[in-house]
């Protein structure tokens, strides 16, 4: 580890190796290793909920409050998996829930602003007395609105601690009613345009955004698309506003973990030696029971509207013209997986389909699949793309977010510049995905100039270096000031 620079505390509702429902996890499991390289000691704060106490080693409680919104609460701190360094807000009257984090099968739980409030509170009050084990953050990072009354809470009560907001997905804003103010701990004087107030409601968000002394996000094009109201839904003029202070900071991936030549999923190779993911993509085929001489596509994704899944039946045609096949892994939204049922029934040995989420199965997807679709309508980082140009695997990508800012598209000059790593179409609609997967199989009939894709892709720097550099000179200036 470099000298140490200072401490800090980060916020979130997941993060892995304890618990994950999505990329935001995996970015806040990532951070505290990228960030001790640069000189930065970071705890993780989030939830105590069900099992996470066992998993931790040697928990200390280093902070308690009698009556955290409605019952008592204390933060043990601990060890993870591989040595994370864990804070756990145990408060069993909000989070000792047999559901999932945010809801159960009934719904969205009724009492999240009051939940993830009550994290943000526990943060405020260990940043401005420090914990019992002596550790005192000199900065606090909050990620998404869960975190977003962190930064609010450090400012109402003048805690001298800066501030850091990132936004990994502007969609979820953490909206709650007017009514609410006194229960949140917040000041009534802060409900106005400029401060909580959104449209009536309260959006711990947008007090995040307006309460940090710097706010990020998770792509440099994301943060500019973010000032747009196509893509700002409704913030982005709080955006505008932060114009000075936004930062857009690519999110990198643990490139251990996905590493092809020593996944245990995998037979293994390299961008030197690719001739066995051809035996990794005749065991997926027939994991999914598909066959085919085309292009081996996969879909790993959430299935969402957001992602782009209503136009990939409207636009397949060009891939199963040329004996391509489609696997597809995923979960969501009740008509996206009715409508990915339908399209694997029309598409016997051709579209496989396996609904849910299986860690093991998607390394397996990216190690034996030559392309992974990610046509999504907005996409703020986006880690699938990451993992596919890791594996070779390469993407067919919407020109969104961080989409576009990690993958070069195969035009006639990126090609003659031997710098295309994958195909990006724009507009994103089903014309554009269909155009876009007849330029995949013509270049699949290519191999020499797919093997040289995939190699470019392969060497491709997507680790947390640069962006752990980013986020430290980010830190570093907050502490100037």
């Amino acid at each position: 580890m470099a000298d140490l620079k200072g401490r800090v505390l980060s916020v979130t509702s997941e993060a892995v190796p304890l618990v994950k429902t999505g990329g935001l996890a995996d970015v806040c499991g990532a951070l505290p290793g990228a960030l001790a390289t640069q000189g930065w000691e970071m705890r993780t704060l989030l939830p105590a909920y069900p099992g996470l106490v066992e998993k931790l080693r040697a928990p200390k409680e280093i902070w308690a409050e009698s009556d955290l919104f409605g019952g008592p609460g204390r933060v043990l701190a601990g060890q993870a998996a591989g040595g994370m360094a864990v804070m756990l807000l145990d408060a069993p009257h909000l989070f000792d829930r047999a559901g999932g984090p945010y809801a159960d099968a009934r719904g969205d739980y009724g009492d999240n602003p009051e939940r993830f409030a009550a994290l943000c509170w526990a943060a405020a009050a260990i940043a401005a007395g420090g914990a019992r084990d002596g550790w005192r953050p000199d900065l606090l990072h909050a990620h998404d609105w869960q975190a977003g009354l962190a930064p609010a809470y450090l400012r109402q009560q003048g805690i001298p601690v800066p501030s850091v907001m990132t936004i990994h997905n502007i969609a979820f804003q953490g909206h709650a009613g007017a009514d609410r103010i006194g229960s949140l701990r917040l000041p009534r004087e802060g409900f106005h345009r400029d401060g909580f107030e959104y449209w009536g409601n309260i959006s711990t968000l947008k007090a995040g955004l307006v309460s940090a002394d710097a706010v990020t996000t998770v792509s440099p094009r994301y943060a500019e698309e973010l000032m747009r109201p196509e893509f700002g839904l409704g913030l982005e003029g709080v955006i505008q506003s932060r114009a000075g202070d936004l930062h857009g900071i690519l999110n990198g991936i643990d490139d251990q973990v996905w590493n092809p030549e020593t996944d245990p999923e995998l037979a293994p190779y390299s961008a030197r030696a690719l001739g066995r993911k051809q035996e990794n993509r005749a065991r997926l085929m027939q994991e999914f029971g598909v066959s085919g001489a085309g292009p081996l596509v996969i879909l790993v994704s959430r299935l969402t509207a957001q992602k782009g899944i209503d136009l990939v039946p409207e636009a397949i045609a060009p891939l199963l013209a040329a004996e391509g096949t489609l696997c597809i892994l995923g979960s969501g939204e009740p008509w996206a997986e009715e409508m990915v049922r339908d399209l694997a029934a029309r598409h016997p040995g051709r579209v496989g389909l396996r609904l849910g989420y299986d860690e093991g199965l998607s390394h397996r997807m990216f190690g034996g699949g030559d392309a992974v679709l990610v046509p999504s309508r907005f996409e703020p980082c986006g880690l699938t793309q990451l993992y596919g140009l890791r594996y070779g695997c390469l993407p067919v990508v919407a020109a969104t977010g961080g989409l576009a800012d990690t993958v070069i598209g195969a035009t006639p000059a990126s090609l003659g510049a031997d710098a295309a790593t994958g195909i990006v179409f724009h507009p994103v609609d089903a014309l554009a995905l269909r155009q876009a997967l007849r330029r995949l199989t013509e270049l699949f009939a290519r191999p020499k100039l797919w093997a040289a894709m995939q190699r470019r892709a392969m060497k491709a720097d997507l680790g947390w270096g640069a962006s752990a550099a980013r986020y430290a000179a980010l830190y570093e200036s907050l502490l100037a000031r």
